[in-house]
């Protein structure tokens, strides 16, 4: 007859056993998803993961299931600009910063310039100074296409066809939006105080669009296109020359 003792650690073995997570219930699709998604250097697009996934495989509901189940975690599975990929927890992040990096801040002509450009787009210099009502140096534009958060979409059909620009998935990424759909719209401004409650009748804020295809008014770029002379302010007449 067992004592007492062995009788409590088998118990103990059998609780054990039972305790032990059943691995086999969890759906291979979201190990292979985690595999392509840890092993990527960049993010994913759903289309992409589907090629590489089993046939029948619902991605979809997948990507959903592993999205809830890194939730809790210190990684997240996040999606930017319509892709996949993993982060660090957005509360942890405090965790990877280090002292020696230098936060670089945008002028306010720049902020404004990129907010324009984010709501408006495609947009041209002087839709954009139209609406800020002062010119934009080159300078403003040079700093946002250096960030990449800008490029140049192509050249609106209108006489000097000047370009037209729109923000880049790395603008997405930056603000950690899905889409441009997220960002505030006008009661949401108002609400963080970046307008004033107090705004002209009539005033709106536009609906950015996510469609990357050129407009019926824009042309593409041309394989020649210099970006430093077609930034370039133009040349102003000299005093005393004829009109």
């Amino acid at each position: 007859m067992a004592s007492l003792a062995e009788k409590r650690m088998e118990d103990a073995e059998d609780h054990s056993v039972d305790q032990t997570p059943d691995q086999s219930a969890r759906p291979e699709e979201l190990r292979l998803l985690e595999a392509l998604l840890f092993a990527s250097a960049e993010p994913i697009d759903q289309a992409t993961l589907a090629k590489r996934m089993p046939d029948g495989v619902d991605v979809k509901a997948a990507l959903a299931q592993l999205q809830a189940e890194y939730a809790p975690r210190g990684v997240n599975l996040v999606r930017v600009a319509n892709k996949w990929t993993f982060r660090t927890a957005g509360d942890l992040s405090w965790l990877m910063t280090r002292e020696s990096t230098e936060t670089r801040r945008l002028s306010r002509a720049a902020i404004e310039v990129l907010a324009i450009i984010a709501y408006h787009q495609p947009v041209t210099r002087a839709e954009i100074e139209e609406i800020r009502g002062v010119i934009t140096s080159k300078g403003t534009l040079d700093v946002l296409l250096e960030t990449g958060w800008i490029r140049p979409r192509g050249r609106r059909k209108t006489p000097g066809r000047p370009l037209t620009f729109g923000t880049t998935e790395a603008f997405l990424s930056q603000f950690s939006l899905e889409a441009l759909g997220d960002l505030p719209g006008l009661e949401e401004l108002k609400g963080t105080g970046l307008l004033d409650s107090r705004l002209p009748s009539g005033f709106s804020v536009p609906t950015p669009s996510d469609d990357v295809a050129l407009r019926e008014d824009e042309d593409p770029l041309e394989a020649g296109d210099n970006l430093e002379l077609l930034l370039a302010p133009a040349a102003e007449p000299e005093e005393g020359s004829g009109s």
